[in-house]
């Protein structure tokens, strides 16, 4: 089953300022390993940008731009959306198909916004997916940590069986290119 891995959100607007969101440098070295084993294993490497005037992440500005310490490399591809759901108004349904992708491997940021809502309308398109547990990320919000929002995800996501494709939660560690959910 052809793969594809989704790296979601990690700009500088979102990564830089003080507060970081929790454990960010431990997720982009997590992310930066799984995209080199991805290309590897020959794994399309799709990175997703969110843009929009009203959040400072203005396209092509400085804090648009991917996290500085995240590896691009010749031949990943680079996607832009605008709202938190990957496939909305963007190229990423066609890209699939042209890439013959039947799994997504998900990871990046935010856990409870744009990294949730991929999920779920990848699920809903018939994708099954792992949703890459120790590589995606948040701030702390009013009503919950960062730490409890992840693993509320974690936990929340793969129960989520209505879709029919299954959604798993796995550690980086665990994840093994080429492989079925």
């Amino acid at each position: 089953m052809k793969s594809a891995l989704l790296i979601i959100d990690v700009q500088r607007g979102l990564f830089d300022p003080e507060p970081h969101p929790f454990e960010a440098d431990a997720v982009i070295a997590r992310i930066n390993i799984l995209a080199e084993r991805a290309r590897y294993a020959g794994v399309p490497v799709i990175f997703v940008q969110h843009e929009s005037t009203s959040s400072g992440l203005e396209f092509g500005g400085k804090n648009w731009q991917l996290e500085q310490n995240l590896v691009v490399e010749e031949g990943d591809i680079i996607l832009r959306k605008t709202t938190p759901d990957s496939f909305l108004k963007t190229e990423l349904s066609d890209l699939l198909a042209r890439e013959r992708v039947e799994q997504l491997l998900i990871c990046g940021y935010a856990s409870e916004f744009c990294v949730d809502t991929t999920t779920r309308r990848a699920a809903a398109l018939g994708f099954p997916v792992i949703l890459v547990s120790d590589a995606h990320t948040t701030h702390d919000k009013e009503h919950a940590q960062a730490a409890v929002i992840i693993a509320h995800h974690n936990a929340t996501l793969p129960n989520i069986h209505s879709f029919g494709p299954p959604i798993k939660a796995l550690v980086s560690e665990q994840i093994v290119f080429g492989m079925a959910v």
